[in-house]
């Protein structure tokens, strides 16, 4: 697996992970949070632990000391499997979790090494588990900014990751060129110019506001638009100097505002092509192209890329990650017979009975469909990539496809 699709997939896990964490809750402040920095010893922690433990005693509501003692209890059990710290530090949250029914709360613990190294200690008792420390670390740092201008329309918008959102639409409403001739014609074309310059410095202003709070994120800012109102307002005093240095690109394009958006992306490919929003583009199109070109060199379903993977045949996988489907191995209760198959959400699990005599059936195993197929494309030496349903091609693969696709290094037989 290539490092990138390792990043995106150890993304996505964690992604999954803060996901589940904030959905759930404890019956009081008895979630137990903790962050152990890269370096620091296992027996300083478990020293600190056991100095909790003994604070914690203390709390007076019954239940809710008993959570929170098991809790802590669980988090040093495991911390005792550690030599050391991992070299990114370690991750983990224990608790009771609140169900339907009360007194029928269940334990849940998650330990994992953090995707950088963490530099904070911290340790916190609450109703919710802490995950804003694992969410900075996953934020998208790498963001650009495209502003779209012409006289008479501009738009602002931001490209983060997977992510592009147009922030502002503004319109100048300056009249079109005055036919008369004459000084007439002139006085007009002066007072033309003016309010020409006024909308430029109205477009500069709202950049300003929306782009100088991120100024230390963003990697760049890329100007396009028709004729030469962009020229103008790149080369006159209406963005901010820190702003203004900032500037990667100007492009040409045949709309401005929010029309010109995809276009400004499509001329501007070779300067942000490592932006994961334009990779999924991509590859989205490499796929499209080969399916209009009937070569036999794409498959989509489930069924069919898990041939393809088997068949070694997969040079990219493409999946959806808002597939939110569970390949599950399960055993019936009743006859013993063990099947695997994949689910769509919990409430399916939940229902699923055995195929061939519709008894109960107990759970084996359950991994996230994505994190499986990754691994299965792993070991054939696939390229994964993850989609998402950001873009309007992302939202086509995932309604079109099912979510699940692949380009193929050979034609498979069929």
């Amino acid at each position: 697996m290539s490092t990138q699709t390792h990043v995106e997939i150890e993304r996505y896990k964690i992604e999954k992970l803060i996901e589940e964490l904030k959905k759930k809750e404890g019956r009081g402040t008895e979630l137990v949070s903790l962050y152990i920095p890269a370096g620091r010893p296992i027996a300083d922690v478990l020293n600190t632990l056991n100095y909790e433990y003994a604070t914690a005693s203390n709390i007076k509501d019954r239940t809710t000391r008993h959570h929170v003692l098991d809790a802590l209890a669980t988090i040093i059990n495991r911390l005792k499997l550690f030599r050391e710290t991992p070299p990114n530090g370690l991750v983990m949250f224990a608790g009771y979790t609140a169900s339907d029914v009360p007194g029928r709360e269940k334990m849940e613990v998650y330990v994992l090494e953090p995707p950088q190294k963490l530099k904070v200690w911290l340790y916190r008792c609450d109703s919710k588990f802490y995950t804003e420390i694992l969410e900075d670390m996953i934020k998208v740092r790498d963001v650009y900014a495209l502003i779209l201008i012409e006289r008479d329309e501009a738009a602002i918008a931001i490209l983060r990751g997977k992510s592009l959102e147009i922030v502002d639409e503004l319109t100048s409403g300056i009249p079109g060129k005055h036919r008369a001739g004459g000084q007439s014609a002139r006085r007009f074309e002066r007072i033309r110019e003016q309010l020409v310059h006024e909308f430029y410095k109205r477009v500069g202003e709202h950049a300003n506001k929306i782009l100088l709070p991120i100024k230390d994120e963003l990697k760049g800012i890329i100007i396009g638009g028709p004729g030469l109102s962009k020229n103008e307002f790149a080369e006159g005093d209406y963005l901010h100097y820190e702003l203004k240095n900032k500037i990667i690109g100007i492009f040409d394009t045949g709309y401005g505002g929010a029309a010109g958006v995809y276009e400004l992306l499509e001329r501007a490919k070779d300067l942000i092509k490592d932006v994961q929003f334009m990779r999924e583009r991509e590859v989205v199109n490499e796929f499209l192209y080969h399916l209009s070109r009937d070569d036999g060199l794409i498959t989509y379903g489930e069924e069919e890329v898990r041939e393809a993977l088997k068949n070694n045949a997969v040079e990219k996988l493409l999946i959806s990650e808002s597939l939110n489907k569970t390949r599950v191995k399960a055993a019936c209760k009743v006859c013993r017979h063990e099947f695997t198959t994949t689910v769509q959400g919990e409430g399916q699990m939940q229902l699923l009975k055995c195929p061939k005599c519709g008894g109960e059936v107990e759970i084996l195993e359950a991994k996230d469909i994505v994190e499986e197929l990754a691994e299965l494309a792993e070991q054939g030496g696939a390229e994964v990539i993850l989609i998402s349903d950001q873009s309007s091609e992302g939202k086509e693969f995932l309604r079109t496809f099912g979510g699940i696709g692949a380009i193929l290094r050979y034609r498979l037989q069929r």
